[in-house]
C-alpha cells in the first residue's frame, strides 16, 4: 500500500539530538575527550568572566563550535551558525537542544579577545594531552620541530611605504592601482596597511614573496601528535627562535631528549643552544654548496650522525608535515581569516588541537 505524501508537522516531539546521533559516530569519542579537557579549564573560564551581569554564551559551547568548524572545513562563522541551526549532529556536539535558538556569529568576535587573553587555546591543547589515557600515546624523549607559512589576510597592494610617500587618491569608482616594477620593497621600509603584523617573506630562491605568518609545531615521535604550537612573524630566524621558546615551555625534569629538524636548523648557534638545554640535535645536515664551490660546514658532528637513533629521527621527522597538511587544508588555514598576530596564533593553536582530536580516538582504539 502506498503511503501518503502528507506534510503536516507534529505539534510535539519527544526525540532528542542524542537519539539521532549513531552510537558509533566518530564525534562521540571526540566529544568525550573534549568534555574532559573543558572540565579542567572550568576554573580558567571562571577567572575570565565576570560574576555579575547577563550570562554570556558558555565558552565551552563556543570552543566546541570552533572545533566543528575545523573538523568540517566550514569557511566562516556565519556558515557555522547556519549549519548549527539545522544540523542535529552539530547541535548535539555543541550541547544545544532541539529547540534552542542559535546565537549570532558576532558572539565569536566579542568573546575571542577574552579567550585569547586567557591563552585558552594553549591550555586546551595541554588539557587534551594531559589526560591519563592520552599520555600513554606520547613519547617524552623524542621530538621533531618544523615551521610552515600561513598566508595573511592582506593584499600585496596593502604593502606600502611606512613614510606614506606613495599615498594618493584612488581613481573615482575603482580601487587604487600599484605598479611594483622596479621598486625595492622590504619589511624595514614597507608595511601592510591591512595587517601590520604580516611580513613579506619567500620560502626559497626562485619563489615569490608574499605577506604571511609562520606557524611552528613540535611533534612527538611515538604517534606523531602535536605537543606544542606557536605562531610568529615570518623571518629568517623565526623557526629557530620559536623552537627554543617551545622547548623552554616544556618541563623535562632534567631528562635529555632528542629534537629532529630539517637542514634549515643546521646552524651552529642553534645547535649550541640545544646542547645547553640538554637536547640532542638530530638535525639534517645542510650540504648546500657555497658560491666558492666548497660545501657548507655543518654543525652536526659524526658522534651524533653515527648513532642509530639519528637515522630513526630523520625518518620520523617528516611526519610533522602531515599535521601541517591537515591544518592548512581541512583546518582552512592555508590563508588565515583573521588579522593580527594574537588572533591568527590563537586560531593556529586551536587547529593543531583539532588535528590531535581527530587522531587520538583512532590511536586509542588501536591500542
Amino acid at each position: 500500500m502506498r503511503g501518503e505524501d502528507s506534510k503536516s508537522g507534529a505539534l510535539f516531539s519527544y526525540v532528542s539530538c542524542e537519539a539521532r546521533v549513531p552510537a558509533d559516530h566518530p564525534l562521540r569519542s571526540i566529544r568525550a575527550i573534549v568534555d574532559e579537557a573543558l572540565e579542567v579549564l572550568s576554573p580558567e573560564f571562571d577567572r575570565l568572566y565576570s560574576k555579575s551581569g547577563r550570562p554570556s554564551i558558555a565558552p565551552e559551547k563556543l570552543l566546541r563550535a570552533l572545533l566543528l568548524q575545523a573538523f568540517y572545513s566550514i569557511r566562516s562563522e556565519r556558515q557555522l551558525m547556519e549549519q548549527l541551526d539545522y544540523n542535529l549532529l552539530f547541535r548535539w556536539f555543541v550541547g544545544l537542544s532541539m529547540d534552542a535558538v542559535v546565537w549570532d556569529a558576532t558572539v565569536f568576535s566579542k568573546n575571542r579577545d577574552r579567550l585569547i587573553e586567557g591563552r585558552i587555546a594553549a591550555l586546551f591543547l595541554a588539557a587534551v594531552l594531559g589526560q591519563a589515557r592520552v599520555k600513554t600515546l606520547l613519547s617524552d624523549e623524542h621530538f621533531s620541530v618544523d615551521g610552515t607559512l600561513i598566508d595573511a589576510w592582506a593584499s600585496m597592494k596593502s604593502f606600502r611605504p611606512k613614510d606614506g610617500s606613495d599615498d594618493g587618491a584612488p581613481p573615482a569608482g575603482r580601487n587604487a592601482e600599484r605598479d611594483f616594477k622596479g621598486q625595492k620593497r622590504s619589511n624595514e621600509t614597507h608595511a601592510s596597511t591591512t595587517d601590520p603584523d604580516a611580513k613579506l617573506y619567500r620560502k626559497g630562491k626562485g619563489q615569490s614573496s608574499r605577506l604571511c605568518f609562520m606557524g611552528h609545531t613540535i611533534m612527538e615521535h611515538r604517534n606523531g601528535l602535536i605537543v606544542d604550537a606557536a605562531l610568529t612573524r615570518a623571518g629568517g630566524t623565526a623557526e629557530r627562535e620559536a623552537a627554543l621558546a617551545m622547548l623552554d615551555r616544556r618541563a623535562r625534569r632534567g631528562r635529555r631528549i632528542t629534537l629532529a629538524a630539517d637542514k634549515a636548523y643546521d646552524v651552529r648557534a642553534f645547535v649550541e643552544d640545544l646542547r645547553a638545554r640538554r637536547v640532542t640535535p638530530h638535525i639534517a645536515i645542510n650540504g648546500n654548496v657555497r658560491v666558492s664551490g666548497k660545501p657548507r660546514s655543518t654543525a652536526i658532528d659524526k658522534r651524533t650522525t653515527r648513532h642509530p637513533g639519528y637515522a630513526v629521527s630523520q625518518r620520523l621527522r617528516k611526519r610533522i608535515e602531515e599535521g601541517f597538511g591537515w591544518i592548512k587544508t581541512t583546518g582552512n588555514l592555508a590563508k588565515t581569516r583573521h588579522r593580527g598576530l594574537d588572533r591568527v596564533g590563537w586560531t593556529f593553536t586551536l587547529a593543531a588541537t583539532a588535528y590531535n582530536l581527530v587522531r587520538i580516538p583512532k590511536l586509542l582504539a588501536a591500542t
